[in-house]
């Protein structure tokens, strides 16, 4: 008996081409969730670290708005501190220099050689100006040299001297009972105050010591570029003030 002939009719081959298109939708649908999950997880991680990172902007804000105002604060603090150390640095300077018009004073009327009167006194901080009418250049090389050695008044400087007529406002003591057209030589002189205090009273050395002080330095000249006139022929002036030391002067040029 003669076996019958199965022949399969069916599509198989398309059956098959179907299930490989369902596999490959399957892997596919997979795929892209497994990427959407990790695009999500990573999301939320940077979401996370940004958060983090935003609260810790925050908090650096807050303290270093925090320090700005201490910064300030310690600003304002320096500020009066620096105001209140100047304020007590001039109440020291007044304090130390109360009595420098006084020294300044007292050691003009004590400088001052006979033969010299003054006419004017002007103190501008440390540097004191004095004008006034010498009867040769030898009197005012005399109190540059009193000057120098002065222990409240240095750096002697002549600005300048020249011959003028006798002032009219001189008094007879100081004029000596001059002849007509006599004339005196009235000298510009700069010098110095000494800040500090001396290292003894001027007023406890003696008259004799203080001329052998003065003796024993050189002779100081007229500053470099100042001309020097020869000294008059005519009789000079004696030796008188002006201002605050005209009785203390006035009364040894009567006694010259």
């Amino acid at each position: 008996m003669t076996t019958p002939v199965r022949i399969n009719l069916l599509p198989h081959r398309e059956q098959k081409r179907q299930a490989r298109q369902r596999q490959f939708v399957s892997l596919t649908v997979l795929l892209v969730v497994m990427s959407l999950g990790v695009v999500g997880l990573v999301h939320f991680i940077l979401a996370t670290q940004i958060d983090n990172q935003n609260s810790r902007n925050a908090l650096l804000k807050g303290e270093i708005a925090k320090l700005d105002e201490q910064i300030r604060e310690i600003d304002k603090l320096r500020e009066q501190i620096a105001q209140v150390l100047s304020r007590k640095q001039v109440v020291e300077t007044l304090q130390g220099n109360r009595n420098e018009a006084v020294h300044l004073l007292d050691q003009l009327v004590r400088q001052l050689p006979d033969g010299i009167y003054l006419r004017s006194i002007k103190q501008s901080g440390t540097k004191v100006t004095v004008i006034g009418y010498a009867q040769s250049n030898a009197r005012v090389s005399t109190l540059m040299r009193n000057i120098d050695s002065s222990p409240w008044l240095t750096q002697p400087e002549l600005v300048e001297i020249k011959l003028v007529p006798v002032p009219p406002s001189a008094t007879p003591a100081q004029r000596g009972q001059p002849n007509p057209g006599d004339r005196v030589n009235e000298f510009t002189l700069n010098m110095q105050v000494k800040r500090t205090a001396p290292p003894l009273d001027p007023r406890a050395a003696p008259p004799a010591a203080a001329a052998a002080a003065a003796s024993a330095k050189p002779t100081t000249g007229p500053a470099a570029g100042t001309a020097a006139p020869a000294p008059a022929s005519s009789p000079a002036p004696a030796k008188g003030a002006a201002g605050p030391t005209k009785a203390a002067l006035a009364a040894e040029g009567s006694r010259a």
